[in-house]
């Protein structure tokens, strides 16, 4: 299996502790996949230290950084799309960029920003 992407829905079920996505999370995790979360998608979600969950869910995952090559292409899938949402477009180059698989809670506003890339990226609606 290639990389998985977590956008911004599957850590706030994890935060919500719903057993479904935990137990994605664990078969993964059991397989050696490690899922990606990038960093926007971390802050978007993270409001407080007593987010026990979502820390704990977050440690097995490899939080992504943001930078600059990753901002213009991000970027340039917004000005393709002539939509807004920064994180959702980081996801998707966050994606593009490993090879991986998205699994989001909004997959329509995914696949936009997928089929403009011009890339092979699975989109899974979680």
């Amino acid at each position: 299996m290639s990389a998985v992407v977590y956008d911004a829905g599957v850590l706030v079920a994890a935060d919500r502790g719903e057993r479904r996505t935990w137990a994605d999370h664990k078969v993964r995790l059991e397989l050696g996949i490690v899922p990606l979360a990038p960093a926007p998608v971390v802050a978007q979600v993270s409001r407080s230290p007593q987010q026990a969950q979502l820390r704990r869910f977050l440690a097995g995952c490899e939080v992504v950084s943001f930078g600059e090559s990753d901002a213009h292409a991000a970027g340039r899938l917004l000005g393709l799309t002539k939509t807004a949402d920064v994180v959702d477009a980081v996801v998707v180059a966050t994606a593009v960029r490993h090879r991986g698989t998205i699994l989001t809670s909004d997959p329509e506003d995914i696949d936009r920003l997928v089929r403009a890339s011009g890339r092979e990226v699975g989109v899974v609606a979680v």
